[in-house]
């Protein structure tokens, strides 16, 4: 071996801080090279050309491509995230309350719980009630009012 061998005291506190310093704004770099080209890809007020050229813009020139866009056109980022997120929201809130709701069918608990109203109201006797809740349970369907 004939270059010089580092050990951890060689190498200064501070220059341990720069590093990562430099690690850090490394990763922050590509955070925003990937937040510009996601945005590209999500504007759709932008023509298949002009996504086309940002996007070469920012991949063969990566800091003046992303530099320019952030400065052109970055002050609508920000609205189009806030309003992804609100339709996705939308979209999922939407989904919960139709799968809440179900599909309008009743299971054999509704049922039973409708005629054991129906019992408590006076409307059926207790042998109609009898007869009703069998053939819930039996699966047979529901029972006729």
């Amino acid at each position: 071996m004939s270059g010089p061998t580092y050990l951890a005291y060689d190498y200064p506190l501070l220059s341990a801080f720069w590093t990562m310093l430099v690690f850090f704004l490394w990763i922050m770099w590509f955070v925003l090279l990937f937040r510009v080209i996601v945005d590209i890809f999500r504007d759709d007020e932008l023509s298949g050309w002009a996504k086309a050229g940002w996007l070469v813009f920012a991949i063969v020139l990566p800091f003046l491509g992303v530099f320019v866009y952030v400065v052109a056109r970055g002050k609508n980022m920000g609205r189009r995230e806030v309003a992804q997120a609100r339709a996705q929201q939308q979209a999922f809130d939407s989904y919960i309350r139709e799968t809440a709701a179900g599909s309008g069918r009743t299971t054999s608990v509704d049922e039973l719980t409708r005629l054991s109203e129906i019992r408590a109201r006076g409307d059926i006797t207790d042998e109609e009630f009898r007869r009703a809740k069998e053939l819930v349970l039996s699966g047979s369907g529901a029972p006729e009012r």
